[in-house]
């Protein structure tokens, strides 16, 4: 078992319970799923990046990427409709709550001048959204056999009703906010 699933179940469940007011276990939030998403723009000149953003996106995640094409045709860009133009993942279960552990305990503190991520970067509805300049905070990528720095999008997808169900949750797995 992911050492997050168990924390959750005995550390934070507990908290929640006595922060939201609540006695049903069910009626708590809870994490559903993260997707990781990696827009390469520079995929219509060179079709190498994006399989090397695909390459990187599978050692992060431990599955699949999947390829995601334009909707449109955007002459300034040279795009056209149809083309593919990035890769994303959506991990749940024991999968989910392992990246997770990872993003909150290894890659974040190795962002350069981290001071904690934004507290109002929420939805409106407990979903909280995040962007990281490069994937070489995470220790899977070799910074030395990387040819293309590439960042990617990651959202966190919670059970939450509000904003500041999905922040107690979210402070409760120990997500580093940005004191205000």
């Amino acid at each position: 078992m992911a050492r997050l699933i168990a924390e959750y179940r005995t550390k934070i469940v507990p908290a929640l319970q006595k922060e939201l007011g609540r006695e049903n276990v069910h009626s708590l939030p809870k994490l559903q799923k993260i997707v990781v998403n990696m827009g390469v723009g520079a995929a219509t000149q060179d079709h190498k990046r994006l399989e090397e953003a695909n390459e990187h996106l599978t050692k992060l995640s431990g599955q699949k990427p999947q390829i995601t094409r334009s909707r449109k045709a955007v002459s300034a860009f040279r795009l056209r409709e149809n083309m593919e133009i990035g890769c994303r993942v959506t991990l749940r279960s024991k999968r989910m709550y392992e990246f997770f552990d990872r993003l909150i305990t290894l890659a974040l503190p190795r962002v350069r001048d981290f001071r904690g991520l934004n507290p109002n970067a929420f939805d409106g509805h407990g979903n909280y959204s995040l962007g990281l300049n490069e994937q070489l905070v995470f220790p899977e990528i070799i910074p030395d056999k990387v040819q293309n720095v590439q960042g990617m999008n990651i959202t966190i997808v919670t059970s939450a009703k509000t904003d500041e169900e999905g922040r107690a949750l979210l402070k409760g797995f120990g997500f580093p906010f940005r004191k205000t």
